[in-house]
């Protein structure tokens, strides 16, 4: 029976360990989401081609950290202060709202599950940490652009989802339909970008402005 036990240990640490050893390997290459790989296993339908951060059209990932963490070039995976705001709201009793960084999606993406889970947060934090400390700012947003789900039908990745809403490339994206874009995340099952609803236009309007100011210069040079 110890010898069961001390197995498991082995077994759970050796995959507890393993985000931590393919982060650094990362740096480089395509990889896939947890949810990209759980499709193909089922047999749903998955559209993905790479595209490098050079390759976007700059207005999509000014947008998106306009409108899904503002202080990405500043925190170090964890906005601390969005933290705080999401226990300050819980305790007054009001619905709590999302305080995921772009790290900390990266994070989920990349190596968890989808759904809320007090574990899965528990797991996110520290390898938030990690990747930021491992991974430049410009390659955790590419990361981040190339794996977030983007469409109802297997769309993940800013190429496929520019070129099922817009019929183009994200390398030819306009600011309003980077904002489309952004308006969806993380719910491209609810919110189309291709048939936007008032409040997705309401939401995109409002990204627009927002990027206008969004300072990305020290993290990647945009």
């Amino acid at each position: 029976m110890r010898k069961i036990v001390r197995t498991a240990a082995i077994v759970a640490l050796l995959i507890l360990a393993l985000p931590y050893v393919l982060t650094p390997i990362y740096a480089t290459g395509h990889p896939v989401s947890t949810l990209m790989l759980w499709r193909w296993i089922t047999g749903a339908p998955v559209t993905r081609q790479w595209s490098d951060l050079g390759r976007i059209s700059s207005a999509l990932p000014r947008t998106v950290v306009a409108s899904e963490d503002a202080r990405f070039c500043s925190h170090h995976g964890i906005d601390w202060d969005a933290v705080r705001e999401v226990l300050a709201d819980a305790g007054d009793g009001e619905v709590s709202r999302g305080g995921s960084t772009i790290t900390q999606q990266v994070a989920k993406n990349l190596f968890l599950w989808q759904g809320r889970s007090v574990v899965r947060k528990a797991l996110e934090f520290p390898l938030a940490l990690w990747i930021d400390f491992v991974l430049p700012k410009a390659r955790i947003l590419e990361l981040y652009l190339n794996i977030a789900e983007w469409g109802p039908s297997g769309q993940f990745g800013a190429n496929a989802g520019a070129e099922y809403a817009f019929g183009r490339s994200a390398a030819r994206l306009t600011p309003r339909e980077a904002a489309l874009m952004a308006s969806i995340l993380p719910n491209p099952y609810r919110r189309s970008a291709r048939r936007p609803g008032p409040g997705v236009r309401q939401l995109a309007a409002t990204y627009v402005v927002r990027a206008r100011s969004a300072e990305l210069r020290r993290c990647w040079g945009k």
